[in-house]
């Protein structure tokens, strides 16, 4: 693929962008691509010294830090750029989506395979860590400040620390183009809100409930399907209870 179809594939994702000829002049994240591109050809045949120092200029314009044996796929948009850092052993697939402050880095000081792989389609939000020498599935969603230190299914969303799987979509969705990632549920939230299920389910099986399933609802914005399961079972399960239960 051809810089120009990166930087077409850039203004096509980013609103601000006035068109194609802005991301080329004007993106840091279009720019580092650039300077990756020579520095890893150079790593590839061994200059290893002379892609270290393309990187680093690199780095000094744009404060985006890809390491020259990182191999990156077409269409790679990584917004405002800040604070990027990609690790020698990195993969990124195609079209995929970084925001600022992400780092794809390494957790020990072993040889070898030490970075993350990311798939294709993948969105990964402001500040999120990805740390381990293991995949990032296609079409996967990490959220905002995510610390990922496992495998992540193609197809899953991805929220806090450490990161928990909180979704995954039944159906492929592009989420590096939807750019959706202020949609990402909150794996507390669904913790307290199960809680609060199971609460009012058992003072209802003792008759002591004071909370209206409206009330539960306004606090519960959305009810995990696990939570709708576990308080339909504990509504039917009678009238006696348990040391158990209790």
């Amino acid at each position: 693929m051809s810089l120009y179809a990166d930087a077409k594939s850039i203004a096509m994702r980013d609103p601000a962008a006035k068109g194609v000829w802005q991301v080329v002049l004007l993106y840091p994240g279009f720019h580092v691509l650039i300077s990756h591109r020579i520095a890893h050809c150079c790593y590839r045949h061994h200059l290893f010294f002379l892609a270290r120092a393309i990187s680093q200029i690199g780095r000094f314009f744009t404060l985006i830090e890809i390491h020259p044996g990182a191999k990156i796929g077409k269409g790679l948009f990584i917004d405002h750029g800040s604070g990027v850092v990609i690790g020698e052993t990195a993969e990124i697939g195609d079209y995929c989506t970084i925001y600022h402050g992400v780092t794809l880095g390494g957790t020990g000081k072993e040889k070898g395979k030490r970075h993350p792989t990311v798939g294709n389609n993948v969105l990964i939000g402001t500040g999120a860590k990805i740390l381990g020498p293991f995949k990032i599935g296609d079409n996967a969603m990490i959220g905002a400040n995510a610390v990922v230190l496992n495998e992540v299914p193609a197809g899953a969303t991805v929220v806090g620390v450490p990161g928990k799987v909180t979704r995954v979509l039944g159906e492929a969705v592009r989420h590096s183009f939807e750019l959706d990632h202020g949609n990402a549920p909150d794996p507390i939230e669904q913790e307290i809100c199960m809680l609060l299920h199971r609460v009012n389910a058992l003072e209802k099986k003792f008759g002591l409930q004071t909370a209206e399933p409206g009330e539960l609802k306004k606090i519960c914005n959305e009810q995990p399907e696990a939570v709708i399961n576990e308080t339909q079972q504990a509504n039917t399960t009678g009238g006696q209870g348990t040391n158990e239960d209790i």
